[in-house]
């Protein structure tokens, strides 16, 4: 298996400026490694590549062959962490259409519970139309307005479509260990229930049931993904930040905003990314914009944005650095034939394949960003498969808890997001929210 590899030439920081931080990068890995197996911390995706549930995960799997054998449809109903990861995944690993696709061999993954626009429910049930339906409901409490408005109306779909009896097989929980209002409503209807874990926090929980069920429906192998996160858990264990790319990422992104570089493009030049993006997003945004710091997690997706935002990322403000992701072998690949007309001016590339073409785009775009005053940071992925989705998971997870205590935050909590709620129940009268 290929390692991730990372590259930070292109991000003028010197190797002295980088071994500035090799003291306090080693206390704050001794410190997260000390506090792993505490329940009080929020630290438990640290070891879960070697130390998790087995009886659970063959549960997982089982519960995925079931729902391949006796559903078109499976419905996650989630929020943020909820749904961010699993998505990343099973978009990075499957066909941009599969859902479209009438011989796809395995359920068709439709996501909820992550807005309160009504027009969007309504066409999932248009969707879902007389097809085949199982039921995923993720939530730690089970009282999050977006996931519980949702899972309130599919319940009743559910139970109106197949009876409350079978209904109950075709629903799954993921939930609390102990508590909640999930949890209470899955013991009472005897949902299969599984476990998010007390000290893995929702943006961290990829490799728990929360992603690992519905990315195991769509028919992607979470023994391979694990096993690529195993890797990443054995080689980034080392405390040496000379030794560790992981750690060289996270105190890079810090340098770089101590010289007021506090915006942080992920790239990618590959469509199937785009949710990888909205989990990174996610990953450091909640764990690091607090307290009046933060660098901004923003993305793009190269070609295609060079057409939109090139042109502010050349010359705009000069506050902007970009993390790269490159892989470095594709799955397919086309070759560009000769045309006798050449009326398009293409034929100085023949027997050029479109993946060479996109790389030398990916250098041509590093080359002059850089030239712009643009930092370039470049992780390089073999190619885009289970091992290494589940190497970049870890990777970008471990990298945010020790960016996140190198800017001076806990990475693990995120009190700004009750702001909205609050408000918001307000709004529509809860009881107890008047004021």
């Amino acid at each position: 298996m290929e390692n991730l590899k990372i590259e930070l030439k292109h991000t003028n920081i010197s190797e002295e400026e980088m071994n500035q931080y090799s003291t306090e990068v080693e206390k704050i890995h001794q410190d997260l490694y000390k506090k792993a197996n505490d329940e009080k911390e929020f630290l438990g995706w640290l070891n879960l590549p070697t130390d998790y549930d087995k009886e659970e995960f063959d549960r997982i799997k089982a519960v995925a062959k079931k729902v391949k054998e006796d559903s078109d449809i499976f419905l996650v109903i989630g929020i943020g962490g909820s749904y961010l990861g699993a998505r990343a995944v099973i978009e990075a690993m499957n066909s941009p259409f599969a859902n479209e696709m009438v011989e796809e061999k395995n359920p068709k993954v439709i996501f909820v519970g992550n807005n309160l626009n009504p027009d969007y429910i309504h066409d999932v049930i248009e969707f879902i139309g007389d097809k085949d339906l199982s039921i995923n409901v993720i939530s730690k409490s089970g009282t999050t307005t977006e996931p519980a408005i949702a899972f309130r109306i599919f319940r009743e779909f559910l139970e109106n479509k197949y009876g409350i009896a079978e209904a109950r097989s075709r629903i799954y929980v993921t939930t609390d260990k102990q508590k909640g209002a999930l949890k209470k409503l899955a013991d009472s209807e005897g949902y299969e229930s599984f476990v998010i874990p007390d000290n893995v926090g929702g943006r961290y929980s990829v490799l728990t049931a929360v992603g690992l069920l519905p990315i195991a429906v769509s028919g992607i192998d979470i023994d391979k993904l694990m096993c690529g996160a195993v890797a990443a858990q054995n080689r980034y264990a080392d405390e040496k930040l000379k030794y560790n790319d992981c750690y060289k990422y996270a105190v890079a992104r810090n340098i770089l905003y101590k010289k007021e570089k506090n915006i942080e493009l992920l790239v990618d030049y590959d469509p199937k990314l785009h949710y990888m993006i909205e989990w990174w997003k996610q990953l450091y945004g909640e764990s690091e914009g607090k307290e009046g710091k933060g660098i901004f997690p923003a993305g793009v997706e190269f070609t295609t944005d060079l057409h939109s935002m090139g042109q502010y990322i050349q010359q705009g403000r000069r506050n902007l650095f970009e993390t790269v992701l490159n892989i470095e072998n594709s799955k397919t690949d086309l070759e560009i034939k000769n045309d006798e007309d050449n009326l398009d001016g293409l034929n100085y590339l023949v027997g050029k394949s479109l993946d060479y073409v996109n790389k030398k785009a990916m250098e041509a775009t590093i080359e002059a960003h850089v030239s712009g005053d643009v930092p370039n940071i470049v992780i390089t992925m073999n190619q885009l498969d289970e091992e290494n989705l589940g190497q970049l998971i870890y990777f970008f997870e471990l990298a945010c808890a020790m960016s996140g205590r190198l800017l001076g935050v806990n990475p693990f909590d995120q009190p700004g997001v009750e702001a909205y709620k609050k408000n918001m129940f307000r709004l529509l009268g809860k009881p107890g929210y008047e004021k």
